[in-house]
């Protein structure tokens, strides 16, 4: 997997492990409102901490939706999430990526939290 597009998809689609050979040393892991990770390691660890906490979920993309050029990806999706105990959540996010030399140097992440109840996939 090399091309931005397919790194994107995966990195967006919680398939982290796929997309850590694209991250470069320095990548920043933006999320508007929440803060900033910066440095490979440091964006892996993240992603290692949301993957134990999927683990024994279950996730449905209602919506994935990709838009690609060049150097710049943007993933536009609504994820649903159903715990083991049950409760859901459904979360809609953005994740804009900025590539350099083929490697991830920037994600722009935002997202939102929908009630469950009354989500569905916007058109």
């Amino acid at each position: 997997m090399t091309a931005p597009r397919e790194i994107a998809e995966a990195f967006s689609g919680h398939r982290f492990r796929d997309a850590y050979p694209a991250l470069a040393d320095d990548v920043r892991w933006i999320s508007v409102g929440e803060g900033e990770i910066s440095g490979r390691q440091a964006v892996v660890d993240a992603c290692e901490a949301t993957l134990a906490e999927l683990s024994t979920a279950t996730t449905d993309f209602l919506r994935f939706v990709v838009i690609a050029d060049g150097d710049a990806v943007a993933v536009d999706a609504v994820g649903r999430y159903v715990a083991a105990d049950g409760s859901t959540s459904v979360v809609s996010s953005c994740d804009l990526y900025a590539f350099r030399d083929g490697a991830i140097a920037t994600i722009t992440s935002y997202a939102v939290e929908l009630d469950p109840a009354t989500a569905s996939s916007p058109t």
